[in-house]
């Protein structure tokens, strides 16, 4: 028992020391990073100006009450009225405000990774110098520097 626990151990201290594990780490810690500079991008840059064209509609607090609260009736002037009321919301705004976000997350990491395999293109793969070739006579393969068929015995030129 001891010796499998040790064995788990050793096993888990080799996965996780991996350079992939390392990688995969510090990727989820940028990529939270990233997620708030994309969520400022969204809420404090590209909804404003969208909010304007569209009639100063603010996103954020679009909601659409689907039932009443028992605590009070609506209408509700914010969704957290309508939530602390008791009142089933619809809340539309924070779906479009995470739909951009995900769609300029995602345009970002395709941008990312294409990016990325232009920096990692593999250079063209050498093609191998041919060590045989083929008997015109008989078409049997033989060595490239044979002058005579070893199946056929014709003289080759």
């Amino acid at each position: 028992m001891v010796t499998y626990i040790k064995n788990l151990f050793t096993d888990f201290k080799n996965f996780a020391v991996k350079g992939n594990m390392v990688d995969m780490a510090v990727g989820i810690i940028l990529g939270a990073a990233f997620n708030g500079v994309v969520n400022s991008i969204v809420k404090d840059l590209i909804m404003p100006p969208i909010s304007l064209l569209l009639s100063k509609i603010n996103f954020s607090g679009l909601f659409f009450t689907l039932k009443d609260g028992s605590a009070v009736a609506g209408p509700y002037a914010s969704i957290e009225a309508a939530q602390s009321a008791g009142a089933v919301v619809l809340n539309l705004g924070a779906f479009i405000n995470n739909a951009i976000s995900f769609l300029i997350t995602a345009w970002a990491v395709f941008m990312l990774v294409k990016i990325v395999s232009k920096l990692r293109k593999e250079p063209a793969p050498v093609e191998a110098v041919p060590t045989t070739k083929e008997c015109p006579f008989c078409k049997s393969v033989i060595n490239i520097n044979a002058v005579k068929c070893p199946n056929c015995t014709s003289d080759l030129k």
